[in-house]
């Protein structure tokens, strides 16, 4: 199969602006945007058969008014349609194994319901072996999220223990293909014999932050050099790891975070990161397992 970019559509808001997403996001990496909506109850129809007797007709014109308007917007992009008889989370991650990338629409999060994203995406990105990206509806009429005010361009959250390529490989590439900025983000919270009577050892939060500046600068430099035409900056924040990237990624185009492929536990979780970033970050948040 054709490398392709895969959306999930259900006919909500949310889907229609992880369509728009994944189209420009197709058409910058020149790869065919396939819509797929997965509907366990499809049915084989004959051809011809009269609109009001289609069973299939609201998961066909789900996905016939998004490529509609796709088009609109990306006359030259490649698009299919798949129909797929099947649930939804089973669909989503068969096509997120023969995709460069799967997205899925996120929903706009208030207080009361800040750790809930629904029934499919949540497992779909804790299960998925290639990226998946979660996009939020915007405020335009079509969905659209807005253009970032910010320049921070696409944010990478680093743990800087264990490996790491394929999360760099992303968000270089991401980077590459927006001629955007690369920004290299680690939080980490200070040792607690580093707080004293009188609030922090200076000295001691120094000694960390140039620790850490020195790892960041000797695991970016591989990548520093595979993409000289990247801009590429890196920091430490001296707060949790989660906090330090949802901060970063303010005003950013896109937020990059890891999922570690070993599952631990009976089922497959997503770390504290991942977790803050989908839940409070507003740009798009791209979840890439690695090693």
């Amino acid at each position: 199969m054709e490398p392709v970019v895969t959306v999930g559509l259900d006919g909500s808001p949310e889907s229609l602006a992880a369509a728009h997403w994944a189209a420009d996001e197709a058409e910058r990496r020149k790869l065919t945007l396939r819509l797929l909506h997965a509907w366990p109850l499809l049915v084989e129809e004959p051809a011809g058969v009269p609109a009001e007797k289609d069973q299939n007709y609201w998961a066909r014109r789900i996905v016939d008014n998004t490529r509609v308007e796709i088009q609109a917007h990306h006359p030259g992009l490649t698009v299919v349609g798949s129909l797929v008889a099947d649930d939804a989370e089973h669909a989503l991650l068969q096509a997120a194994s023969e995709s460069e990338m799967t997205v899925l629409g996120s929903r706009g999060l208030v207080p009361l319901e800040s750790y809930f994203l629904g029934d499919i995406s949540l497992p779909v990105v804790a299960r998925a072996e290639r990226p998946v990206v979660l996009v939020r509806a915007g405020a335009g009429d079509d969905g659209r999220q807005p253009a970032p005010s910010g320049t921070h361009g696409v944010v990478v959250a680093l743990k800087l223990h264990g490996p790491c390529d394929d999360l760099l490989r992303f968000a270089f590439e991401a980077a590459a293909a927006r001629g955007m900025p690369l920004r290299a983000v680690h939080g980490r919270s200070l040792p607690v014999d580093a707080y004293v009577p009188w609030g922090v050892d200076h000295d001691m939060a120094e000694e960390v932050v140039q620790d850490t500046q020195k790892l960041l600068g000797r695991t970016l430099l591989p990548w520093r050099e595979r993409f000289p035409q990247v801009e590429v900056t890196d920091g430490t924040a001296l707060v949790s790891p989660a906090k330090a990237v949802v901060q970063a990624a303010e005003g950013a185009d896109l937020l990059v975070v890891g999922r570690g492929r070993r599952h631990r536990g009976p089922a497959p979780s997503l770390g504290p990161v991942a977790q803050g970033a989908i839940h409070h970050a507003r740009c798009p948040v791209a979840v890439v397992p690695h090693e």
